[in-house]
């Protein structure tokens, strides 16, 4: 059946739909939390850290996955393909230019909050997608633990 839009609002249309996180991979994360007793998790949290820039001192309001608030520890799942993972990504073979601009934006917001919850005193840890899988839970427990 074709599209009942052109191909310019089509776009405009699918501009406007806006994602409300990683819910798979926080689930699953949120699975391997409570099976192994791993508690003072809070999901969503707006943490508020102050960024410097050249021009300017700005507060920067971020939400990490998952917040320890205790150990002053922020947890970030990212996805594979968002955010550039190095074992997995693929880059698109359609409108490369655009792709390629996207994710190397979300690669340098990473950084940036990165930087800016550590100058706030938080510990920052990033999780890959892949790193949720049921065969390498061993391995993410053991991460878990060191930063917990």
């Amino acid at each position: 059946m074709p599209d009942v839009f052109s191909k310019a609002k089509r776009s405009e249309v699918m501009s406007r739909i806006r994602s409300h996180g990683n819910k798979d991979t926080e689930l699953r994360l949120m699975a391997v939390f409570r099976a192994n007793g791993i508690t003072g998790w809070r999901r969503q949290v707006v943490v508020t850290a102050k960024a410097s820039t050249v021009q300017e001192v700005k507060k920067v309001r971020v939400r990490p996955d998952f917040v320890f608030r205790r150990e002053r520890v922020a947890v970030f799942v990212d996805g594979c393909f968002w955010h550039g993972c190095a074992e997995h990504y693929r880059r698109p073979k359609g409108n490369r230019k655009f792709w390629d601009a996207k994710i190397t934006r979300n690669m340098e917001r990473d950084a940036a909050v990165t930087k800016a919850l550590r100058k706030a005193g938080w510990r920052v840890l990033h999780l890959w997608e892949h790193e949720l899988a049921k065969k390498r839970e061993r391995r993410l427990l053991a991460r878990l633990r060191r930063w917990l």
